[in-house]
């Protein structure tokens, strides 16, 4: 459902030019920040009801509350109640439920997981894993054309036979798998696949943070609009 701000203009105009820019969207209701609700957000609502005819008010409470554990997020609708003789439009509290999809929950865990524990950031820990690796790697590549470069001196004769290397060699040379085997093919292919998966949610986790991090500081101008006594309707 996303989030558009309605200027204040007439409800008809108002609702002709959103459905040219978003015409896949309905106008479900509109948003502000706050702990109460507050006597002019009836009159806001009232506007809406030109367009839909129950619109849906949400009440974000920017508050910190580390008691609290549910999202600082209360759902109203309009109800028609008689009050001393007289119809009147009140807000009633709705429950609500989130829903998330796989792949949500897979990000958040990944998120969860490269979260750093020393106040440096995720991306600075995964390049220094990686060049711990690379480092590895190099080292004992630079070994192996060592080792390669004796053996083939050894063949050509230029060096006397060392059994004992060779038998250490051929030892060593045993005990890694066959590269032509099926079975080495599938467990290959997967941790492939298994690294490109990872490479992806890496993508996708990065691009989320970025997207939060935007959101906060829309959050945060919108908060110092909000305290001057603004109010923003929602798509």
């Amino acid at each position: 459902m996303p989030l558009r701000t309605l200027w204040t203009v007439p409800s008809s105009i108002r609702n002709t030019n959103n459905k040219k820019v978003f015409p896949k969207y309905d106008i479900l209701g509109w948003y502000s920040t706050g702990s109460d609700v507050k006597e002019t957000d009836m009159q806001i609502h009232k506007s809406l009801m030109d367009i839909n005819e129950s619109p849906v008010y949400v009440l974000l409470n920017p508050a910190i509350n580390h008691a609290q554990k549910d999202l600082p997020i209360t759902i109203y609708e309009s109800e028609l109640h008689i009050i001393e003789g007289v119809p009147s439009l009140i807000f009633v509290k709705s429950n609500y439920t989130i829903e998330t999809v796989e792949a949500e929950r897979i990000s958040v865990d990944h998120v969860a997981h490269l979260k750093p524990s020393d106040g440096g950031s995720a991306a600075t820990q995964l390049a220094a894993h990686l060049t711990g690796i690379h480092s590895a790697i190099k080292m004992l590549n630079s070994r192996i054309r060592v080792l390669y470069h004796f053996l083939s001196a050894m063949q050509r004769g230029e060096i006397p036979y060392e059994n004992s290397l060779l038998r250490q060699v051929s030892s060593l040379l045993r005990r890694l798998p066959a590269i032509e085997s099926p079975k080495f093919q599938d467990d290959f292919l997967m941790e492939y696949n298994d690294t490109l998966l990872m490479a992806y949610l890496a993508m996708i986790t990065n691009c989320s943070s970025t997207m939060n991090e935007l959101i906060d500081k829309f959050n945060t101008a919108f908060d110092k609009q909000s305290r001057r006594g603004g109010r923003t309707t929602f798509l």
